[in-house]
Order: C-alpha cells, then structure tokens, then sequence
C-alpha cells in the first residue's frame, strides 16, 4: 500500500520523463489503447528514476489528458515503504518495481488492455489467479517477460501486454513492436 502525501503531479512534459516514453505512451493515446471507462482508464505506465524513485501514472485518471493530470512521483525504501506525492499510483505500482528490480537496464514499461494478434510471438501467462498489480503479478509478468530486439514484453491472458525497455531505445522500434504485435483498435 502507498502512503499519499503531499505534492504536485510530474508534468508530462518534464524533462524527467523520458522521451522514448513518452513518444511510446502519446501514441498509444493517439490510438486508442487506453479507452475512458467511468471518467477514468485502464493500464498503466512508469519509468524508474533510480533504485527508490518512480514515475507513475495516477490511478483513477484519464491519460489521455496526461497533459493536465501527470504522473505521480512514488519514493520507496523498498517492499515496506511507499510515498506517493500528491496521488494515489496506478494499481500497477507494485508490478513495475518487481519488473524494473528483475531487469537491470530496463527503466520504462507500459500497459494497456487489447488483444493479442495471432501471429504475436510474445508469449503468453494467465492473468487469471493473482489481482492486478499485486506482488503475485509483478512476479508473474516478470518471469514471462521474453526478449524481443532491445525490449521485453509479455502478454497477460485475456487481459494486455507489458512492454519493457531502456529509455534510451529508438521509440519508433516499441511503436513498431506494438503495431505489429497488439490490437490497439
């Protein structure tokens, strides 16, 4: 569990996101990944900052307005305590640290909820017997994660990927895995 305390959103546009996810994310927007559902939408995105320091997206938000809501800056001292600044982090929180802890060099993830192609050779874990953005399911996504050129990615059943990479790819190489790989639509 995060404790909230006060602090400001990160602007989108911070110079401490980093580009290729935000060139990642703004396309996914761009594409309909992230679909309103209740004034809010499902998925999540985060880049690590250093070993203790995250950010976020904001749960119960509508990322495709990032531009006035912002992520979320989430300081841990590891499993015991978890600070967010100035909002509660996406359910997915949890998640992206144990994948970020797993994978060295890999500093960016992004989620969102379509199918599959079928010609996809990501492979594929059952989402079905842990909750979303528990301990169980960082592990989970972590242990599927499958190199794909200089990224990883997994495919939760039924549910989305999970998109790793360092924030020093070429984003076009993650658009054009996401494109050939998911259904954004």
């Amino acid at each position: 569990h995060s404790t909230v305390i006060a602090g400001d959103p990160i602007p989108w546009t911070s110079s401490d996101v980093p580009t290729s996810l935000r060139t990642v994310v703004d396309h996914c927007i761009s594409n309909n990944a992230y679909k309103p559902f209740n004034g809010a939408t499902v998925g999540h995105f985060a880049c690590k900052i250093n070993d203790n320091t995250f950010l976020t997206s904001i749960r119960k938000t509508d990322f495709n307005k990032l531009p006035e809501v912002g992520l979320v800056k989430i300081v841990t001292d590891g499993p015991d305590t978890v600070l967010a600044y100035g909002a509660k982090p996406s359910v997915g929180g949890q998640s992206q640290r144990i994948v970020f802890r797993d994978h060295p060099g890999l500093d960016c993830i992004v989620h969102f909820h379509c199918p599959i192609k079928e010609s996809s050779q990501v492979p594929i874990v059952s989402q079905r017997e842990v909750e979303c953005g528990s301990m169980q399911c960082g592990t989970n996504t972590s242990n599927g994660l499958k190199q794909f050129g200089n990224l990883k990615a997994v495919y939760l059943d039924r549910h989305g990927p999970n998109i790793v990479f360092n924030r020093n790819i070429n984003p076009q190489e993650v658009i054009d895995f996401i494109e050939n790989n998911f259904d954004l639509t």
